[in-house]
């Protein structure tokens, strides 16, 4: 399976870097099967790092080893598990531990008001799910253990804006 991700900067050999930022599956090296979200995801970096690069690193990711290998949770749509697991990563609670790889929809910027609509009760756990599965939602895999990224080799690159390689 061919993943990427999206930055400012070319990463041949990802690294697990523990941030201050709360995001939806915790700490680690996010990637998806979407190229169009890598593209906003390196726009998005670019314009908060204030960057011209926008650069799309590209991997070979090898999930059937890595399921039988490794503790992996996938969630194949925002249902409820999902939606409690983004709220505990997002309040700082740390669910990805117990796991090397986090499978699952992205709760972006249209699906988080949703998300925290729910999480300060004005949705009902029902209401929420219910409106996220109109959402077009891309996936997102997070690597959160060193040996997580024994699973993905670096096989390329595309730079956003050059013609030659994008």
């Amino acid at each position: 399976m061919i993943v990427y991700h999206g930055s400012h900067l070319l990463i041949e050999k990802p690294e697990i870097i523990e941030g201050n930022r709360l995001l939806d599956f915790g700490v680690g090296f996010y990637t998806t099967s979407s190229k169009e979200q890598a593209v906003r995801w390196a726009e998005r970096v670019s314009f908060r790092k204030n960057m011209s690069e926008k650069i799309i690193s590209i991997y070979e990711f090898d999930a059937d080893k890595a399921r039988v290998d490794l503790s992996v949770i996938e969630f194949k749509k925002p249902d409820k598990e999902w939606l409690e697991f983004i709220c505990n990563c997002r309040q700082g609670i740390k669910m990805s531990s117990d796991y090397h790889i986090v499978m699952g929809p992205v709760a972006d910027n249209s699906v988080y008001a949703t998300v925290k609509l729910y999480e300060t009760g004005v949705f009902t756990e029902a209401e929420a799910v219910s409106r996220l599965k109109v959402e077009k939602l891309y996936d997102q895999i997070l690597f959160h253990t060193v040996k997580s990224l024994e699973y993905i080799k670096f096989v390329g690159k595309i730079i956003i804006g050059d013609k030659l390689n994008g």
